[in-house]
């Protein structure tokens, strides 16, 4: 099968934090009295961002979660889909898992179609930065004893709610013998529909808790018209 990449579409915007986001950077080592939950910056300016991965990675687990694709026995329970198969919206619009790749139906679906761009700050917050205005806050979660009363305080990094990301995603619409009506529909089945999933539940760590609620502003695609979810 030939294959023919015969446009591009883009959505550009803005991601908005609504309650605090926390998109956790690790640290594997801790010293006395600091963070021990920070976020993830620029290693250059120590800007927060977004990372393109933790965008599209919950933009696919909701969307799997939407399309019955979750396995929940075996050894592939819990796992992202990796079935690799042409016909599969997951893996044809995110991508398939490593151990799917070279067979003849993750062949026969082409390149990944989705492309996320790592969301750095947009310009007027990141004026603010460089001016010192507070937009991380560290905020002190307990767990508590339930014999004793005990609280164990654990503090997060946690960017403000008001701050917002330049946003950015391309997707490839690809000729498979269709025209590219298959990605053409997918775009609007997955890729829409998993932002607006993505807006509706959480991005980052401790959602459950209140924190990552966002809202995605001025939506548009690559010819400047608006797009509403």
């Amino acid at each position: 099968m030939e294959y023919k990449q015969i446009k591009q579409k883009k959505i550009v915007g803005r991601i908005v934090v609504k309650t605090g986001l926390h998109i956790g950077a690790g640290n594997d080592r801790v010293e006395i009295g600091g963070m021990d939950n920070p976020i993830i910056r620029n290693p250059l300016n120590r800007e927060p961002y977004i990372p393109g991965s933790s965008i599209k990675g919950k933009m696919r687990s909701l969307v799997e979660w939407k399309l019955g694709k979750i396995v929940t026995e075996g050894r592939s329970a819990g796992q992202p889909c990796s079935c690799g198969k042409s016909g599969c919206p997951i893996c044809r619009v995110f991508g398939s898992a490593n151990n799917s790749r070279g067979n003849d139906e993750s062949l026969n679906k082409g390149p990944t179609r989705l492309i996320v761009r790592d969301a750095m700050l947009s310009e007027d917050d990141r004026v603010l930065f460089k001016q010192g205005k507070p937009i991380v806050e560290e905020k002190s979660e307990n767990s508590l004893n339930r014999i004793t009363a005990e609280a164990n305080p654990r503090p997060i990094e946690r960017v403000v709610p008001g701050v917002s990301f330049d946003f950015e995603m391309i997707y490839r619409v690809l000729d498979m013998g269709d025209g590219g009506s298959t990605d053409e529909k997918m775009f609007k089945d997955v890729v829409l529909s998993g932002l607006k999933l993505l807006r509706d539940d959480y991005l980052g760590g401790g959602g459950s808790r209140g924190n990552g609620q966002i809202d995605f502003e001025d939506l548009k695609d690559e010819n400047g018209n608006s797009i509403s979810l």
